[in-house]
């Protein structure tokens, strides 16, 4: 074991070639969806948008890739394994194409990284910075009356940083994180005791879909990788593809940023109020629509 605490493995030099992988999407286990009671917004209001609860993910998502904070994350994530700055790329590609994530595939491959060196070594030094205060979203997601819920692969003190950084932190009720999906891994004696549990496997979608007590049907989740879409989509959640305008047959919706869900998803803001013994229907989205398009970002 070097000094940075990751044994050199023997299948360095062959990480291109791996084996073929897993189809995520068809291995659904037999475990029955729970389907709790649609959420109620309050006494004086009757819901009549489709959903319930928004689930985000966070890098790439809720803040754009182009802040280069994923670039440092996979180069960081590598240097510490031993590739070079040129291999990364190749290699994080296979394993995440195989394996679901480069910290899953690492360990199945038989590095020994302990997961809370690891993501104190990737997210350590990444360059906070980059990411700014988003105005703009800020009141996007406040305006959005639902549950919201991030949904992400990353660590939760990754998390709660890059949510802060964005001054987002409190429009969520929750953060499911690799810590919620893998609860038992830090107790295990070798790499292949317990696999790790990302998204897009079928395990870590229910997984989110027990802790945050959603309806999938009644939710929408929100991802830029095209897998994890899919994923959600197996287990029937209403889909966007966020950072492409053109829909992959996974997504019910698609959008180049996470701000254009206004456009592209105003039945977010759809509802029925009933005052005066009268149910008036109301479309806020081109209300929001206005309202927004004199916010700037944050910068």
């Amino acid at each position: 074991m070097d000094s940075s605490g990751i044994a050199q493995s023997s299948v360095h030099a062959s990480l291109l070639i791996l084996p073929e992988p897993r189809n995520y999407i068809e291995n659904v286990r037999t475990k029955p969806l729970k389907f709790p009671t649609p959420f109620s917004m309050d006494s004086c209001s009757t819901v009549s948008s489709p959903f319930d609860c928004l689930m985000f993910d966070l890098d790439d998502t809720l803040y754009s890739s182009k802040t280069g904070i994923g670039k440092a994350l996979l180069n960081r994530t590598f240097k510490k394994c031993g590739f070079s700055e040129s291999e990364a790329p190749d290699v994080n590609r296979e394993l995440f194409r195989t394996y679901g994530s480069s910290l899953a595939g690492l360990r199945a491959l038989g590095y020994d990284i302990n997961p809370d060196d690891y993501h104190g070594f990737v997210h350590g030094r990444l360059p906070y910075d980059l990411i700014k205060p988003d105005s703009r979203l800020r009141n996007i997601l406040q305006s959005i009356k639902q549950r919201k819920v991030v949904f992400t692969n990353s660590d939760r003190l990754h998390a709660m940083k890059a949510l802060d950084c964005l001054g987002i932190r409190d429009c969520f009720e929750k953060i499911i994180c690799f810590e919620t999906m893998n609860p038992n891994l830090l107790k295990s004696t070798r790499p292949d005791e317990f696999p790790v549990v990302l998204k897009p496997s079928m395990e870590a979608m229910r997984i989110a879909i027990d802790v945050a007590e959603i309806d999938p049907r009644r939710t929408l989740f929100l991802d830029d990788n095209v897998k994890n879409v899919a994923a959600g989509k197996a287990v029937g959640l209403r889909t966007v593809l966020v950072g492409s305008a053109i829909k992959s047959k996974e997504a019910d919706y698609a959008m180049e940023m996470v701000t254009n869900m206004v456009q592209s998803v105003p039945e977010i803001w759809a509802f029925t109020e009933e005052k005066d013994d009268e149910r008036i229907c109301q479309n806020r989205a081109d209300q929001m629509d206005s309202a927004l398009a004199t916010t700037t970002v944050g910068a």
